[in-house]
């Protein structure tokens, strides 16, 4: 994923939709990655040219090409590739996991501008459903 801000001289907005509700109980750092990808919708809304249906479904599909460099990365992490030998490293690795995050986020988002909510739920279930993965309440 590129990075807007990058090439951006200000913030990015989302103009796009409405800001996420105020929680109470919840620390800024907590809702710092949903306002991140808020912004990056926003500013991949501007930029696009696509009709909304569209720019939709290439999000989602966007996840596929992040997935396959994630496996490039492990491939060139252990040097599987005997033309390519040691092309990456784990830190390369960790870069590509967190970029299907990111873009995993991003569609979500997409989706639904409860898309904080919408995690934040679905974690809590698998986290019901796993032993030792329930966190306690501090």
């Amino acid at each position: 994923m590129s990075d807007p801000a990058a090439t951006s001289s200000g913030p990015v907005v989302d103009t796009n939709s409405p800001s996420p509700p105020a929680r109470s109980g919840v620390s800024s750092d907590d809702a710092a990655p949903w306002d991140t990808v808020a912004a990056l919708v926003g500013w991949l809304d501007r930029e696009s040219a696509l009709p909304a249906e569209q720019e939709r479904l290439l999000r989602i599909l966007k996840l596929s090409e992040e997935a396959g460099e994630v496996a490039q990365a492990v491939i060139g992490a252990v040097g599987q590739n005997p033309r390519k030998g040691h092309s990456h490293s784990w830190e390369d690795v960790h870069a590509e996991l967190c970029d299907v995050i990111v873009t995993a986020m991003v569609a979500l988002r997409t989706l639904t501008p409860e898309a904080r909510r919408v995690f934040d739920g679905h974690l809590r279930r698998i986290a019901g459903r796993s032993p030792g993965a329930a966190t306690k309440p501090s």
